[in-house]
């Protein structure tokens, strides 16, 4: 008997359930009817001004997204540019000491030293930074230690020898250091 009255109760539910889908169906082809051209051509004035307005705004993002694209890669261009341009003054000093051919070796060194601190002057330029200096703290996560030995005068893990110095631009490792680390 409950299966019954449940079995009932949900044809009951489908009846109403029906009878409302028809009654909104009923009530939109009313609608549909009673709208004036005068309110149509309203709405469809609405309608094609909200749809120019949507395409005007992704013809806008279109044009933002293409144009920042092109400015990105300006920017590395720029930035290119002037890192080239900081060494080129090396380079040419470079060339006229190797086409010098100078017989002193006192000159020599000399010219090479004042390369040297050309080549300083344009990382300083550029706010590179060396690091990895003998008797620094070693740092694993600017050092690369390639061997341990014994050194009498510096403490446990200072660095004894620089292989090749460290370079960073702010927090930024270009390279690390490779050293030699004391026991």
């Amino acid at each position: 008997m409950a299966r019954k009255k449940s079995a009932k109760s949900a044809e009951n539910k489908n009846t109403k359930q029906d009878n409302e889908t028809v009654q909104q169906t009923e009530t939109a082809a009313v609608s549909e009817e009673t709208v004036s051209k005068e309110e149509y051509d309203k709405l469809k004035a609405e309608f094609d001004a909200q749809k120019d307005q949507f395409l005007r705004m992704a013809a806008e993002y279109d044009n933002f997204r293409k144009r920042t694209e092109k400015e990105k890669l300006s920017t590395f261009d720029n930035a290119l540019s002037t890192t080239v341009e900081a060494f080129l003054p090396v380079a040419d000093n470079f060339a006229l000491a190797l086409a010098s051919g100078v017989d002193s070796g006192e000159d020599f060194r000399k010219g090479i030293e004042m390369i040297e601190k050309q080549l300083e002057s344009a990382f300083e330029k550029l706010n590179v930074v060396k690091f990895g200096e003998r008797g620094e703290d070693f740092n694993p996560l600017l050092h690369d230690a390639i061997s341990r030995v014994d050194d009498a005068e510096l403490e446990e893990d200072k660095i004894v020898s620089v292989y090749q110095k460290g370079y960073k631009i702010g927090d930024k490792i270009i390279r690390h250091a490779t050293v030699q680390v004391a026991n």
